[in-house]
């Protein structure tokens, strides 16, 4: 098996090449990691180009144009070109390669902004979505349709995770344009270095399933190798592990050792109050699988944004 990863050098995709480096790999893979130094994959000709240099047999597809949420708010038309150039570049030169099965990343925001909790892979299309990120989350769909389309006309092994908040090392920890938990972690060690308080955007009340990249890498290995489903699978700890806003502040105030306050700002936008995301089928196929828990996964993230904080911060 040679399996190619787009966006391999994002946040998932140093997770996939540590857990394979580690020991989850085997002996019959080889794993190639690409970023957008390689290619650009919003051209057609570089993607084509990219497949016929590496001939994969699996790919897992991670690379797509993301951020926080006041970057999706600022840029969604962006978000929705990008993307779904990306996507079909990707999918349409895996299917003429003839690539043996692709698993590409989605996310929980794709689900329908009204909906009813907890939220399931058979949900996915029933409304629309959260209007802060809608040509992220309509992209992100476009790709399970595909998928569909390329199982149903050619017989292709397509398929998809959704993740819930992801986190961990090799995060995008910028403040502004950045996912909420790296976000906090920096500002965190900000207001250490400067000795203010801790003003977190929102209300802190929004709630929140976070999954350590370390964890889902290894459910991505999973994925690739045993489920055979073209529906989506959500990849997420179970309803009873979400946490607010305010809860992951506070476990990133502890791994810090932050003594100072923490301080609200209401007049920034909380985004969606909560996507909790339902576990269910995951736990029939995988009952056993063990998460690593929230505070020591922060704990190793924070470490991990400190001893590389001039790398981390850009």
């Amino acid at each position: 098996k040679r399996v190619l990863v787009t966006g391999g050098t994002g946040l998932v995709g140093k997770a996939i090449e540590k857990v394979v480096a580690d020991g989850e790999g085997r002996p019959d893979e080889r794993w190639i990691f690409v970023s957008s130094r390689d290619a650009d994959l919003t051209s057609s000709s570089e993607t084509k180009a990219l497949f016929e240099r590496h001939r994969p047999t699996h790919v897992i597809h991670l690379a797509a144009m993301v951020g926080g949420l006041f970057k999706n708010i600022r840029s969604n038309l962006d978000f929705w070109r990008t993307n779904v150039h990306i996507n079909d570049n990707v999918l349409h030169s895996a299917h003429e390669m003839g690539v043996e099965k692709v698993v590409s990343c989605l996310s929980t925001c794709i689900f329908p902004d009204k909906t009813t909790y907890p939220i399931d892979e058979t949900m996915i299309h029933n409304g629309p979505p959260h209007s802060s990120n809608f040509g992220y989350s309509y992209a992100k769909r476009m790709i399970d349709i595909q998928n569909r389309g390329y199982s149903e006309q050619h017989g292709r092994r397509f398929t998809a995770v959704i993740p819930t908040n992801v986190f961990g090392p090799h995060d995008n920890f910028n403040i502004e344009d950045g996912h909420v938990l790296p976000g906090l972690i920096h500002k965190v060690h900000l207001a250490k270095q400067s000795g203010s308080a801790l003003t977190v955007w929102g209300t802190g009340k929004p709630r929140r399933q976070f999954i350590y990249s370390l964890d889902l890498a290894r459910l991505f290995l999973w994925v690739l190798r045993e489920y055979d489903e073209v529906e989506p699978i959500i990849l997420s700890v179970g309803e009873e592990d979400e946490v607010s806003i305010r809860e992951a502040a506070e476990a990133v105030a502890e791994a810090m050792d932050f003594r100072g306050e923490l301080v609200f700002d209401p007049s920034k936008a909380d985004g969606q109050f909560k996507k909790t995301a339902s576990n269910a089928k995951l736990r029939r196929y995988l009952p056993g699988f063990q998460f690593t828990p929230f505070r020591k996964a922060v704990k190793e993230t924070c470490a991990w944004f400190d001893a590389n904080y001039a790398d981390a911060r850009k």
